[in-house]
């Protein structure tokens, strides 16, 4: 049984060849799958597969000839492909950048399969994928990662390999899976052209690093749930507002959106409509684990006291406009969504995937308060709004994860920041990142010690997290790598959490 494609709209469902493709059996100069293979948002009964075909990937179109050609494609329940249990044929076109996307269904849940896909008597690397759990299973435990902020210039992807032999069920990303600036000092490798303000120059960018051989080795092995942060697009972008507030920003974020989704292993639903996308949603693993990934750049309130005549993030201090009720991080239409999903019948771990710090971190010391505008100090009405809710709830294993700082911290999440003896009511990982530079050791010194419900705080690593879900407790390991700057780095365990399902709050084992 074929799955349904959807690459194109007269592929979608069909292996019909399309009047313009030149042969039925093109041939290729070279390989054409060297930006590898990848799967995503896994589901109890189906993945998605993803390819993207190009000869020369700095090339464009990839140095293919600008007609479709058709992909055949391939799942087997075991290594070797004795037992191919789905199949089908879809089309990449040069409109998507030959671009394949197929949504594999009828599979069975919590099992492990292969895939691969051939093209112009070429075959694809073999991929590994995971599905989900069903809906009514009780797993006794889920290991999966999460990472951030892979700057291509500031390090290799050495993170990756020490990821892969941790062997992760699943690897959610957290945002800045590229990196439109150009570093200034000392990169150890280079961007190919300038920062990207059109379609084609952010498709050269999200090509070049899906070259990276540790990158690709981990999405041939395990699933990605992936959301993005501000440098898929521009950095502090707020909504439809430029850092240095450019009067065409929203032709830019279309240009940026839909490059993304051509290189991500996303479902059609998330196909980009100019501008705008549908990237939050829920994620099920059984009865173990619901995971709400979230957007916070695509609908939030500009960031407040901005300086003039410009947009973005500053640190501030006696900012009237933060504490303004109506600020949202989310927007109102994805606050309802995350209530609402919230209400559910809970699983036993319930997980807001995000970009950013969530729990407050005055960065003042001594005497008032300091915030830094882009993350959720800098819309403390929106995250009341939050804790409200996992407080009136009373969410069970309730955990925060997020990126974006280069640095790692474990939280205790209050029901209320602004009083230091209110209940923790859900624990906080923010992970660091795997290539671009951490804050000063100074600077995060002085937010631990003004900030007693955190547990943890340290920039001077890059890395990512691994965690193990089991039933009554979660095990979080903070991995990380002894130098970012070489691609053979070991890599080792920074510190060790252990948090309760029935009591939330971070407890250092190791």
């Amino acid at each position: 049984m074929a799955a349904a494609a959807w690459v194109a709209p007269w592929a979608a469902g069909c292996s019909t060849k399309p009047k313009a493709v030149a042969d039925d059996k093109p041939r290729f100069p070279s390989d054409p799958f060297t930006l590898g293979v990848a799967s995503g948002s896994p589901r109890a009964d189906g993945v998605v597969l993803w390819t993207r075909l190009a000869t020369m990937p700095l090339a464009p179109d990839g140095g293919l000839e600008p007609v479709p050609v058709e992909v055949r494609w391939e799942v087997a329940s075991d290594e070797r492909f004795r037992s191919i249990v789905r199949s089908g044929a879809t089309f990449a076109v040069p409109e998507h950048t030959f671009a394949v996307h197929v949504e594999v269904d009828g599979l069975a849940p919590a099992r492990m399969y292969w895939y691969r896909f051939h093209a112009g008597g070429a075959t694809s690397p073999v991929g590994r994928t995971i599905t989900a759990p069903a809906a009514d299973a009780d797993p006794s435990g889920f290991r999966f990662a999460f990472a951030s902020c892979q700057h291509f210039e500031h390090g290799f992807y050495g993170a990756y390999r020490h990821m892969l032999a941790d062997e992760p069920q699943l690897v959610v990303f957290l945002g800045d899976y590229i990196y439109e600036g150009n570093a200034r000092d000392n990169p150890v490798r280079r961007h190919a052209g300038p920062e990207p303000m059109t379609l084609e120059a952010y498709r050269l960018r999200h090509a070049q690093y899906k070259t990276d051989p540790d990158l690709q080795r981990m999405h041939a092995a395990a699933p990605f749930v992936v959301t993005w942060d501000d440098h898929e697009v521009d950095n502090d972008y707020a909504d439809d507002r430029a850092e240095d507030l450019a009067p065409h920003f929203l032709a830019r974020r279309a240009a940026a959106y839909r490059a993304y989704f051509e290189h991500m292993p996303l479902r059609g639903l998330s196909r980009p409509g100019g501008p705008h996308a549908m990237l939050y949603g829920r994620h099920d693993f059984g009865r173990l684990l619901r995971l709400h990934v979230l957007d916070d750049r695509q609908y939030r309130d500009y960031q407040a006291c901005a300086e003039r005549g410009r947009g973005g993030s500053r640190s501030v201090e006696n900012c009237e406009e933060l504490a303004e009720p109506s600020r949202s991080m989310l927007g109102q239409e994805q606050e309802q969504w995350l209530a609402q999903g919230l209400a559910l019948p809970p699983a036993r771990w319930n997980l807001i995937a995000q970009q950013t710090l969530f729990c407050k971190s005055d960065s003042r010391a001594g005497p008032g308060e300091r915030f830094w505008t882009d993350g959720w100090d800098g819309y403390p009405a929106a995250r009341a709004r939050l804790l409200g809710e996992l407080a009136r709830r009373r969410v069970p294993g309730a955990m925060i994860i997020g990126g974006d700082v280069h640095s790692n911290w474990v939280g205790d999440v209050l029901a209320n920041f602004d009083d230091p003896r209110s209940p923790v009511i859900a624990t906080e990982f923010c992970g660091t990142s795997i290539t671009s530079p951490g804050l000063a050791a100074p600077f995060l010194q002085t937010i631990k010690d003004e900030n007693a419900h955190l547990k943890f705080v340290d920039g001077s690593r890059r890395g990512y997290v691994l965690v193990d879900l089991a039933r009554d407790a979660a095990t979080v390991r903070l991995r990380v790598v002894d130098d970012a700057r070489d691609p053979k780095t070991a890599a080792s365990t920074q510190a060790t959490f252990r948090v309760d399902a029935q009591r939330p709050g971070a407890r250092r084992s190791g």
